[in-house]
Order: C-alpha cells, then sequence, then structure tokens
C-alpha cells in the first residue's frame, strides 16, 4: 500500500462532505474516557468503517466513532475511539488520524489516554499533562517515503506537546478537584502490561506514566506542525509500583470513577485554547 497525499486526502473529502464545516479542535478519547463524546452538541456520527482509507478500532471499550459537532463554544472533531500498533497496524498506518485532522483544517489537538503510574508521587485519578515523551521502540509513524505536503523528511521534536498549551491545561488545574502534574509518557506497544523491571527502567529514564498509544500521533502532529496537547489520565499504578496484579477492569473502573471532573476539566481547556 503506497500512503501517499492521495490516499490520505480520500478520507478527508468524504469527512468534509459529511460535516459540512471546518473544525477548530481535534479531540482523540483514549481507553475509559469516550464518556466526554456524550457532551457534543448537534453530532454528525460517522463509524470509522465508512470513512475511505481509514482504519477501524478493535479495542473493546472504544466505540469507533468519528464526532463532529460543538463543544465549549467551539467546532470540533472527535475521535471516539483509537487505533493502536497492538492491534496490528503497521507504524506507518497509525498516521491516519493526525492526517485526517490536518486536512480537515484541524488548527490545534487534544490527546488523551489512559496511563500506568510510574511516578510513586501519583495515584490513580490523577491526571498528568504530557510535556515529553520516551520512545525507544526504534520506530516512527513518518517512516518511509516522506509525504512533503504533511512536512519535512527531518522534523524537530522539541516542543511535541506544545507549550502555550500546556500552560492553558496547567492554569484550568485550578478550578478543577482532580489533581493534575506535568509529566513524561513512555510508549510500549503492549499489549502486555509492562514488567516491574521495564517499570523501574522507565522510571530511571525520567518516565512519570507509561501507556500502549499517543506516541504514533504525537509525532505525526510534529511532522505536519499540529500544535498538540497531551492528557494522560492515571488509571493504575505501574507494575511493580504495588503488590497487586493489573487488569483492564482496574482502567475502566478508574476513568468512571472520576468522569464528570474529567469531562469538565477538558470542556473547560477546549473553552481557553
Amino acid at each position: 500500500m503506497t500512503y501517499d497525499f492521495a490516499y490520505f486526502q480520500k478520507s478527508a473529502d468524504y469527512v468534509r462532505e459529511k460535516i459540512g464545516f471546518t473544525p477548530e479542535i481535534a479531540i482523540i478519547l483514549g481507553t475509559g474516557l469516550g464518556p466526554l463524546a456524550d457532551e457534543i452538541e448537534d453530532p454528525i456520527t460517522i463509524p470509522y468503517g465508512d470513512i475511505p482509507n481509514f482504519l477501524i478500532s478493535t479495542a473493546e471499550s472504544h466505540a469507533g466513532k468519528l464526532i463532529a459537532g460543538s463543544l465549549s463554544g467551539k467546532k470540533i472533531v472527535c475521535m471516539s475511539g483509537r487505533f493502536h500498533y497492538y492491534e496490528g497496524y503497521d507504524f506507518e498506518q497509525l498516521t491516519a488520524p493526525i492526517r485526517l485532522f490536518k486536512l480537515l483544517g484541524v488548527e490545534k489537538t487534544i490527546l488523551t489516554n489512559a496511563a500506568g503510574a510510574v511516578n510513586v508521587e501519583y495515584s490513580p485519578g490523577h491526571v498528568v499533562i504530557l510535556k515529553d515523551h520516551i520512545n525507544l521502540m526504534g520506530v516512527s509513524p513518518t517512516r518511509g517515503k516522506n509525504v512533503e505536503e504533511f512536512g519535512p523528511r527531518f522534523f524537530d521534536a522539541s516542543d511535541i506537546y506544545t507549550k502555550s498549551l500546556r500552560k492553558i491545561a496547567l492554569d484550568c488545574a485550578k478550578d478543577t478537584e482532580l489533581i493534575v502534574h506535568e509529566g513524561v509518557y513512555m510508549f510500549f506497544c503492549g499489549p502486555q502490561f509492562e514488567t516491574a523491571a521495564e517499570i523501574r527502567a522507565a522510571r530511571l529514564l525520567g518516565a512519570d506514566c507509561v501507556g500502549m498509544s499517543t506516541v504514533t500521533e504525537a509525532l505525526t502532529a510534529a511532522h505536519c506542525s499540529m500544535p498538540l496537547l497531551g492528557i494522560s489520565l492515571m488509571t493504575n499504578m505501574a507494575t511493580g509500583v504495588r503488590e497487586e496484579k493489573l487488569c483492564n477492569g482496574e482502567v475502566g473502573e478508574t476513568a468512571r470513577s472520576v468522569e464528570v471532573p474529567f469531562k469538565n476539566y477538558v470542556k473547560d481547556i477546549i473553552a481557553h485554547l
């Protein structure tokens, strides 16, 4: 498959015709965070399977729908459910969401995810505004022939999680009941949870939390100069931080426990962007 500009343009042409407006902000909702989509006003819902050259979300907790409408007074497009490398996709395929947003005219993107806390000062239910990430997988979604229409072959990664957007999110944290930190996310491919030894290594390298998503989207955004905000919800303590075993049920349970304040926090951020 050739992932050239025309390939992604086909997706954007279809979505643009369906929604009939240019969204200002895009949001990708991670595991357990889908209820925010219910807050979108005048929603236009498009199943991923209807979008040409797009991907299908196979994760059980992900709705697999693109929703366009209004939120906090802004025109938005929202992915309720994302795509992961562990689902069997190539890294090059995982450029699809951000490149769709770019072609739709989106100005800023918010990535949310559920993550495991590595920093022992964190607890489940805390929120982390991402300031950087660690990717030791040795791969990039922009590998292969460069698509010049999106960005240069070699691109800067010094401000992937845009500093000005992080400031807005941290300022909004003053008005939420959530405990909000700023930290570093480390990418693991999954689908297994990380081992205790891997978590000790992650902590030594400077990671505050770990997860199986977000980094491919963030790198794609950097390639096409898309301002980006990353928000991680700590849904569990990472392996070895506590004695108990990890299970996916804990992720959903924690997300549900902070659903209302988390939704309100993200809505407030959007209102200030």
